[in-house]
């Protein structure tokens, strides 16, 4: 048993602190297949969303599915922790170091030395009483060190990619609604006048998709963070853009097919990516977002608030969304997350429009919010 723990505490080691460093420095994507950070996340999140599956739709549902990412994330770091311990541990009863002041030391006496020695306590009640052995403590001590290190840099870039997704997502809620909806967005911008800005908003949507690729790809668990709302997500979101720059590649007057075509390149290229990085092959939605008996009723909705469609623009929007949807549907099987309709819910409230206290008052003035105001023109006037 001594002459195998040597090498087996060795490769524990090596395994772990190059897991760790694939995961929180290497700022690419892993192509390796075998990864145990990745076994251990798909695992636990198969049992973790089957448990989930089981309750509600919901508050409760979403509560229970958002404590998975960080709950796992610290279970990982401990269990790193805990690899690299056992470890140096091994090494050391493999050799046979002697311990102060009991020189034949049994595995647990090791397994304590190397964890006071990992996390810098450094009790000193057991010591190795050999060269080779406190050569190994300052090892492990300095591995110790640089780990906590990382940990406590890693936390906050983590949580700042977070903060960074989810103010984009905050507030496309004005622009499309909640759950966002891309004709809602066209329709919106039509019947303020403001369908120019929608060209602003892609632009400003390609940039968000390109740093949600690029976190997304350094740190894979960002894609289990849930957003505040029930009815929000990164996905939802990804796929709302991918919508509109769709029916903007399809023609929409005023909306630019140069921008529509940069944003619709950047979403579909992050979400390609991120459904690779996931292990997550496309596969084709069960039913159509968008059937035939409904396109009546975009068009006309759409040409209610002014937005012109070109005559053979719903038909070409299929055409663009065979290219997104598999990938979008399988991610959305895979995390949990319902992708958002085309067509806008009858009677959906935006968040910023409800309370928790679901107050008349507070919801008539968030109606009254609403309502188009018509300003006086004359200076007079607008002195009354």
């Amino acid at each position: 048993m001594h002459v195998i723990a040597t090498p087996v505490g060795v490769f524990v080691i090596v395994l772990v602190l190059w897991e760790a460093f694939e995961t929180i420095v290497l700022p690419r994507r892993v192509s390796r297949r075998v990864r145990l950070t990745r076994m251990f996340f798909r695992s636990v999140w198969r049992v973790w969303s089957a448990v989930g599956r089981r309750k509600r739709p919901g508050n409760r549902r979403e509560n229970y599915l958002s404590v998975f990412a960080p709950l796992t994330l610290l279970a990982l770091l401990a269990l790193w922790a805990v690899g690299v311990v056992l470890g140096f541990a091994l090494v050391q009863w493999g050799l046979g170091t002697p311990i102060s002041p009991d020189t034949r030391a049994d595995l647990t006496t090791h397994l304590y030395m190397s964890a006071t020695t990992f996390v810098t306590l450094g009790m000193g009640d057991v010591s190795p009483a050999s060269a080779p052995g406190r050569a190994i403590v300052a090892v492990e001590a300095g591995t110790g060190f640089a780990f906590l290190a990382m940990v406590i840099a890693y936390l906050p870039v983590l949580y700042q990619a977070f903060s960074r997704r989810e103010v984009r997502i905050s507030m496309l809620d004005q622009w499309a609604g909640s759950p966002p909806s891309a004709v809602e967005l066209l329709r919106r911008a039509g019947r303020h006048g403001g369908i120019d800005s929608v060209n602003g908003l892609l632009a400003d949507w390609e940039y968000w998709s390109a740093e949600l690729l690029e976190s997304h790809l350094s740190y894979p668990l960002l894609a289990f963070f849930r957003s505040q709302h029930d009815n929000q997500s990164w996905l939802s979101a990804l796929t709302t853009i991918l919508d509109l720059s769709a029916l903007g590649l399809a023609g929409v007057d005023g909306v630019s097919t140069w921008q529509s075509r940069r944003t619709f390149a950047m979403a579909r290229h992050a979400v390609v990516d991120l459904a690779a990085v996931l292990r997550t092959p496309p596969e084709p939605p069960p039913g159509d977002r968008l059937p035939s008996s409904e396109w009546p009723g975009l068009r006309k909705g759409l040409e209610a608030a002014e937005v012109r469609l070109q005559p053979d623009a719903v038909e070409r929007l299929g055409q663009f969304r065979r290219i997104y949807e598999p990938y979008v549907h399988a991610l959305s099987r895979l995390l949990e997350m319902p992708l958002p309709p085309l067509l806008p819910p009858a009677d959906a409230k935006d968040n910023w429009q409800t309370s928790a206290w679901g107050s008349r008052d507070d919801q008539e003035a968030a109606d009254e919010g609403t309502r188009p105001v018509t300003l006086p023109s004359h200076p007079r006037e607008r002195g009354r």
